[in-house]
């Protein structure tokens, strides 16, 4: 019988692994990236052609390599930062697995150029799926240049399941943006498709962090330091004001290395409870440094989920030094005993006679004695009380109730509730319990109708409607509202342009990730529209929608969300009636966009079994 059991050739093993380390273009960006900062640059820039598809090219300053460490560099497990199992345990640095070079060599074609400082001649290699094609020197600058073409080109089922470009791009950015925060003392710049989309300058921590989320946060962020045995934690968190619905920035940094932590998030928000509402979530910028075996950052092959040997002593650090920050700078609320108007609390004399409270009365005070006599100057007062009974009478008369039955509130009949009583035999009336829920009689029973619910499934329609149509009314603001995004929010500000213009915003391009709102939708009375907006461009960011159609539905439930009406709105006997007509006009009246219930119906066999 014959072995069945062999070796893999390398090409198929470096295909293999690159399941693992390169599932997307902006997989490659983060491994070139990191790269190029473990090789000491301080300028680097990323260049990218159809979201990354067909190059994606990064150029840093740093240290370059020699011929033989270039040709090394793509083989797997070679590796400069690890030559014993302990140093591991020790990593300073961001890559080190020698995976993710000849993983993306496998599945994309190669061109690298690089040079060091002492030598006066570079290195120019060619590689396409794993196969080297060339070597030769040449002249270069110092440092790395690397460029990733077609991606995925000899794995075409791979390249089949890449999201859209505005994904792709999103994704890229992201990841950018990542890195930037973390290394505010090295220059990015981001070029797509031949055009400048941002430059992030050399900078501190704090402005690097703005020049990435936006302008807006400047005056929001409160700054936190503490050092202990465990870790050394330092960064800023935001103010109770700014917490956000969707979308907040959170992030968590562990030696210069971007972490998802839900754990740690968590003791950070727990914080922030009291101070915000619920369903909205704080923005923070946490920066960790521990010591490098106490943390292992390769049980993923990202390496964003990171095991801590001290998680719990960590997790209290931060909720302590959250709660101190918040309360440092007023945000907690507090009460000042140095105040001019403080009560004046008497000082305890054990010597001195305790004083009996002394109660005056009127003894000829007679509450039930209609007119006053003798010295007594009281009386009591003259109340019609008859007249507080009319209404009950008139109840019984309306009902034909008898007398132990129980009386209905006046000016609500019986047949408001449970009978379809119509003034023209064609209208039928409704009823607002407590305003939240709209009472109607049906063929089968009594039926029950989220107002708002009812609403936000009616303006979807309508402004999925104008959406598709283009024809959304706007209503030009006298004062434009100036809005302000992040790099990859203003990414995809021209994706969805169209589809917010249909529906009635008329926005601007100020430049530099800044938009000024013209315009609004006429129905959007009482709506901040900045705050609609950002939420409407973070849902779709968060989605991560494809299709055109999954993207405008986004936008007009995120609209319908802003403009429904809300709970406990008193409404008029015409808005209720408006309100029922237009939901059963709708093709899907019993649920909102969502899967939200909105009509719930108790039939006549559970109404009378709560009579029995």
């Amino acid at each position: 019988m014959n072995d069945i059991i062999h070796l893999l050739p390398d090409s198929i093993a470096n295909q293999i692994a690159a399941g693992e380390v390169v599932q997307r273009p902006a997989s490659v960006v983060k491994e070139l990236l990191e790269n190029a900062i473990d090789a000491g640059a301080t300028s680097i820039q990323l260049i990218i052609k159809d979201a990354g598809r067909t190059l994606i090219q990064v150029i840093d300053n740093g240290k370059g390599m020699s011929t033989t460490d270039a040709r090394l560099a793509f083989e797997r497990h070679a590796t400069s930062k690890i030559r014993t199992a302990e140093d591991l345990f020790a990593l300073q640095t961001m890559g080190f697995r020698g995976e993710a070079l000849p993983s993306i060599a496998s599945v994309s074609q190669v061109e690298l150029k690089t040079r060091r400082h002492e030598d006066e001649i570079g290195t120019h290699l060619i590689i396409s799926g794993s196969v080297l094609e060339k070597q030769e020197e040449t002249a270069c600058p110092v440092g790395s240049n690397f460029a990733i073409k077609n991606i995925f080109f000899n794995v075409p089922a791979r390249r089949k399941f890449l999201k859209s470009n505005e994904t792709e791009r999103k994704n890229i950015l992201t990841e950018l943006e990542r890195i930037a925060m973390v290394n505010p003392e090295i220059e990015f710049s981001f070029i797509d498709n031949e055009i400048e989309v941002l430059r992030y300058p050399a900078s501190n921590q704090k402005q690097r962090i703005i020049n990435v989320v936006g302008k807006s946060f400047n005056q929001q962020l409160i700054a936190v330091e503490i050092e202990t045995s465990i870790a050394k934690i330092h960064g800023f968190i935001g103010k109770p004001e700014s917490a956000r619905k969707a979308r907040a920035m959170q992030y968590f940094f562990v030696n210069g290395r971007y972490m998802r932590h839900p754990y740690f998030a968590k003791a950070i928000t727990s914080a922030y409870e009291p101070l915000i509402p619920t369903g909205e979530n704080p923005n923070f910028f946490i920066y960790l440094e521990v010591t490098p075996d106490t943390i292992d950052v390769n049980i993923h092959p990202t390496k964003t989920e990171i095991k801590f040997e001290n998680e719990q002593p960590i997790w209290q650090i931060l909720a302590a030094m959250t709660k101190e920050a918040l309360g440092k700078f007023n945000e907690v609320p507090s009460i000042d005993f140095d105040t001019e108007d403080a009560i004046d609390i008497p000082i305890h004399d054990r010597t001195a006679q305790a004083i009996r409270p002394q109660v005056n009365i009127n003894p000829s005070y007679n509450p039930f004695k209609t007119q006053s006599s003798g010295n007594s100057s009281y009386s009591r007062p003259n109340f019609d009380w008859e007249s507080l009974y009319k209404g009950f009478e008139d109840d019984a008369k309306i009902s034909g109730s008898a007398g132990d039955e129980t009386p209905i509130p006046s000016g609500l009949s019986s047949g408001t509730l449970f009978e379809e009583q119509s003034v023209d035999d064609s209208t039928t009336l409704h009823y607002q319990y407590k305003n939240k829920y709209i009472l109607t009689s049906v063929k089968s029973g009594l039926m029950m109708i989220d107002q708002r619910r009812a609403h936000i499934r009616i303006l979807f329609d309508q402004f999925l409607q104008n959406i598709k149509q283009k024809r959304g009314i706007s209503q030009r603001s006298l004062f434009p509202e100036i809005i302000e995004f992040s790099a990859s929010e203003a990414a995809m500000i021209p994706y969805l342009l169209e589809d917010i213009e249909a529906v009635g915003f008329d926005l601007s391009n100020l430049g530099n990730n800044t938009y000024a709102i013209n315009g609004v939708p006429s129905e959007l009375d009482k709506v901040n529209p900045t705050e609609l907006v950002h939420n409407m461009v973070s849902k779709s960011l968060e989605t991560g929608s494809d299709v055109k159609e999954e993207i405008q539905e986004s936008l007009a439930l995120s609209m319908a969300y802003a403009a429904a009406i809300t709970y406990g709105h008193k409404l008029t006997a015409e808005e209720t009636s408006n309100i029922v007509d237009k939901l059963f006009a709708s093709s899907s009246h019993k649920y909102t966009p969502d899967g939200k219930l909105i009509i719930s119906v108790m039939d006549d066999i559970e109404i009378d079994k709560r009579f029995r």
